[in-house]
């Protein structure tokens, strides 16, 4: 679990780094009134962004066993979420690819925000699992949940007309995902995490079963 921890840390912080670059560098080249002289850096920006799309779905998938010994069903909604973050930016980077203008920002942009306003809803229900199985300190997790809460509503804003509320809302959430890698990578998560395991204790199953148990 240790190394899932750093892998999972690594891939959060990956993630920032090729998407942000990515986007930045294409969404450039599609302005640019000359893109004759930009193909390859257009292609490094808009494969930076699709591996991005491998690193989100990665993350739900090593997240998937981890969160799965506590509550199956959340683990089941967190990859989901992942998921559909994944495909829906990958769907944003291909209409950068075959669409030209500021239609292709535009539609990048909508894409951007519905993907991320599904990570957004199923994190909620991520963060409130490690705040009861403390997997990672309770002060973080919450602060977890009041981010993505924040950029959950920040998105959705967005996607109704709401100028500048993504940013906003994006900034506690994005500190928390920042933070949240470093900490993975440096602590992993708690080895004395509480949840469903629990109910294979003595104290759970009753002095009977535990006394079975020490015979």
């Amino acid at each position: 679990m240790r190394r899932t921890a750093r892998i999972v840390g690594i891939l959060f912080l990956a993630g920032f780094l090729t998407y942000g670059v990515g986007s930045l560098i294409a969404t450039d080249i599609v302005r640019s009134a000359d893109q004759s002289d930009s193909t390859a850096l257009f292609v490094t920006g808009t494969g930076l962004m699709l591996l991005n799309s491998a690193f989100v779905i990665g993350i739900g998938v090593l997240m998937l066993p981890i969160l799965r010994a506590h509550d199956t069903g959340v683990a089941t909604g967190y990859l989901g979420a992942r998921i559909f973050e994944g495909v829906v930016l990958a769907i944003g980077v291909v209409i950068l690819i075959v669409v030209t203008g500021d239609a292709a920002i535009d539609a990048n942009t909508v894409a951007y925000n519905v993907a991320e306003a599904g990570l957004g809803i199923g994190s909620l229900f991520f963060c409130a699992l490690l705040f009861r199985t403390r997997l990672v300190p309770r002060f973080l997790a919450g602060w977890g949940f009041i981010g993505y809460a924040c950029f959950t509503a920040g998105t959705l804003l967005v996607l109704f007309g709401v100028a500048g509320a993504g940013l906003v809302g994006a900034i506690p959430g994005g500190l928390f995902e920042v933070t949240f890698g470093i900490w993975l990578i440096a602590r992993g998560f708690a080895s004395t995490a509480t949840g469903r395991l629990e109910s294979s204790s003595p104290e759970v199953l009753g002095p009977d079963s535990a006394a079975v148990a020490a015979g």
